[in-house]
Order: C-alpha cells, then structure tokens, then sequence
C-alpha cells in the first residue's frame, strides 16, 4: 500500500496554520517586506469574485495584476491542470516536452514571430529578449558596445537588467551600478528617438535595439500611437536596428486583440509575453522572427521555463480566448468599463481628468493639483468591495479578469462612483 504523506494542519507548531497565515504580524514575522501590503488576506475565489478568511467577498479588478486571464477557479483551467498534475508536472529541458512544442507552435500561428523560448515571467522574458538584442548587434551587426533606447514611464521587471531597461529612476534607487548601454526617450515622441539615435552615433555607439511598450501599463496606462509605431519601425527597418515589443502586460487578449501590437498596425522583430499567458501560473516567454534567431544551446537557459505544467495552463488560456466572439467581448466590456468611468469623470472634473486604455487595461487619472492619490481611491475602494490597483501616483488602474460580465462592469463602476462620491465630498 502506497504510504500517504499529510501535510501538517499546524505551522508554526501549537498554532492553527490559518489563522497564523491571516495575521499580518504572524506573516511579517517571516516574508521579506518588499512589497508594501493591503490589510488584505484572500484565500479563494470564483470567476471575479475572491473572498477573505471572513468570508466578506470583493469584485476582482485586479487578477493578479493583469494575470488571472479567466478569473479564479475557472472551470476549464482546473480541469487542465488536474489532469496534467496527474500525468507530469516538471521535466527538465534536456528533453522534448510535447506540451511545450505545443504552446510554442500556438503562438508561433497566432503571431508574427518563427520562434519562442519559454521562461516563468516577464522579467525573464525580457532580460532573454536584451540578451539576445546584445548578441545579434555583435554577431549580425559587428557592433562592439551596443546601445538599446527604452522609455521613460516604462516598466520591464525588477532584474538588475530591466530595472536598467526601465525607465523610472524610482525603481532603480539604490541598485547602482546599473547595466550599462541603455537610453532613454520621452513615450510616443518620434523626435526623441531620432535624436537619441543621432547622439549615439556621435558618441560613437550605435543603437541595436528599441525596447517598448504598445501600452504603457505600470507608466500610467498610456497607449502608443500608431503613428509614433509606425515610424519607429520605418527607422528600425533602415538602420537595422531590432524593434522590441514587452507585451506581458498588454498581451494574451488583454486589450481586445490577442497582442497589443495589432493596435499599432506594425510587427516587432522580438516581443515578450508573461503574465496573462497563463491565467495566474508561472510562465513568461520570449518569441522572436527567425531573422534574429541567434541564440544557440548553451547561450540561455531556464530550469522551470516551458514546464508541462505551466505549458497545460497557458495552452488552456489558448483555448478559452480562441473561442468565438471571446475577443470581442474583451473588446465590448472594456468599452463599457471607459464609458462608464468617463461618465465618472464628467461628473467629477476637478478630480478625473482623463480615462484612457485599450479592452480591459483601462486607466483613471486623477487631477495633477489635488492632494489625492491613485493610492487613495485604491484603499477606498477596498473598504466597498473592490479590488483596484495604482498605475503611479495618479493613475487608477482597471484589470479585471477577461472573463468578466456586463453585469460586474456596471456593479464596478457603480463602485467608483461611491467611492469618488465620498472622497469629493472630503476634498471639498
């Protein structure tokens, strides 16, 4: 008989693991503070429903930060890993795994790129994707110190390199010295690139590489213009120089279309998936044209990347958004969501100035000369049931999961217009 191993119920000893695990001060006693908490403890969920241990349930628009793709407990999702944690969860990548090669070429027929190299985020997706930005430039384009322009407000993880590759000094505080071989340019500004590009050359390094957001997520939840794209690809398609996109955030559906760069009307040379890709498991992944294709065995690696685990969860998501009219229902509620929130804004000018995004990556920002904070609608909102998150200092940020229904949008919004109602009338 196979001897069956319980996990004790108690941790630490002589206290119930629950109720330890629920008390900030049991759980600070041990996790690293790096991460600046809500008075907030949520163990399960439903769709776009999570609950406490008190049972008090909360509208989700946040999963996970733009990740939990088909909310929590999603049917399908539980199936698909059942049966996979069954079958085999971790293999090394000395070998074939059949799921991998399967999401691989998933993506491949569903984008613009040949090949994909399968990592656990996004920050790993994009150090791979610097990596090999800085070996084509040497071994494609004989250059010896290459430059790579990123821009200001962006965000690409909290690796040494991409919080180099990110273009906010508040992520970089106290992390120099930093990566050298980056710059930076204002977003959307076409002038800026091209002036960056000059000053390089005069200082007799050369641009390899561009590396940018379709929207700007953690920056403010900024939109690119096509127009802007579309230039910085003409400059890249003359000068030689790699166009990098960092889709984990805007990818897998999020805005409507299943890559942000679809807005855009152009194809990057190299783009970056993670978060959404596979509904709330770890996998990230670095997806390039054959024409940059350079890394060979041994120049990149990755222990837990492309597992069959996280390979079933992400070629369930794959499954879920190609259903018919799933995009466009994307599409519908985020169109919903703006025009409510817009409707917000028009009733409370002195404190909405704007609402911007694309499907369901949609921020509020609030008005520059108000003491208010993106932080503070946040901790408001919690107290009626909503879960939000900041996208910097004064912009609100709207995620929910993609499975989210009419009827949640307008209950979300209703929400806000409490909230803002309330902290109006304490603004006075």
């Amino acid at each position: 008989m196979t001897e069956q191993i319980l996990v004790s119920q108690s941790f630490p000893p002589s206290e119930n693991r629950t109720d330890w695990a629920a008390t900030p001060s049991g759980f600070d006693a041990y996790v690293m503070k790096t991460y600046g908490r809500f008075d907030l403890t949520l163990e399960r969920g439903q769709g776009c429903v999570v609950r406490d241990p008190q049972g008090r349930s909360y509208l989700d628009f946040v999963a996970g930060i733009a990740t939990c793709a088909l909310g929590h407990a999603h049917p399908a999702l539980v199936a698909a890993l059942t049966q996979q944690i069954q079958k085999l969860h971790h293999v090394s990548n000395l070998y074939y795994i059949p799921e991998q090669g399967q999401l691989a070429a998933w993506l491949v027929q569903n984008s613009c790129a040949d090949r994909v190299f399968f990592c656990n985020s996004g920050a790993e997706a994009n150090e791979a994707a610097i990596k090999l930005a800085r070996k084509y430039a040497r071994t494609v384009l004989g250059i010896d110190e290459p430059a790579m322009i990123t821009a200001q407000s962006s965000f690409h993880g909290r690796t040494l390199a991409t919080i180099t590759a990110t273009g906010q000094p508040k992520y970089q505080k106290d992390f120099h010295p930093l990566v050298p071989g980056f710059t930076y340019v204002p977003f959307n500004d076409i002038a800026a690139i091209e002036a960056a590009i000059a000053d390089l050359d005069a200082e007799k390094r050369t641009c390899a590489a561009i590396l940018l957001e379709p929207l700007q997520g953690e920056g403010g939840v900024r939109p690119g213009e096509r127009e802007y794209f579309h230039a910085v690809r003409r400059i890249c398609d003359e000068k030689g120089i790699l166009l990098i996109l960092d889709e984990v955030q805007a990818g897998m559906g999020r805005t409507g279309k299943l890559w942000g760069y679809e807005h855009l009307g152009i194809e990057p040379d190299v783009f970056t998936s993670a978060k959404g890709l596979g509904g709330g498991i770890p996998i990230g992944a670095m997806l390039c044209k054959e024409s940059c294709n350079v890394l060979q065995p041994g120049d990149h690696a990755s222990t837990f990347g492309g597992n069959p685990f996280a390979c079933a969860a992400a070629l369930c998501v794959a499954q879920v958004l190609e259903t018919d009219g799933f995009l466009e229902g994307v599409s519908a509620r985020g169109e919903q969501l703006r025009a409510g929130l817009q409707a917000i804004a028009n009733r409370y000018p002195h404190l909405v100035t704007q609402v911007r995004g694309w499907g369901l990556i949609d921020g509020m920002e609030l008005a520059a000369d108000i003491d208010l904070k993106a932080l503070d609608v946040v901790k408001a909102a919690i107290e009626a049931g909503l879960l939000l998150v900041p996208a910097g200092p004064k912009v609100v940020r709207f995620v929910p999961p993609l499975i989210v229904s009419e009827a949640e949008v307008d209950r979300a919004i209703g929400m806000v217009e409490k909230v803002l109602a309330k902290l109006a009338g304490s603004d006075r």
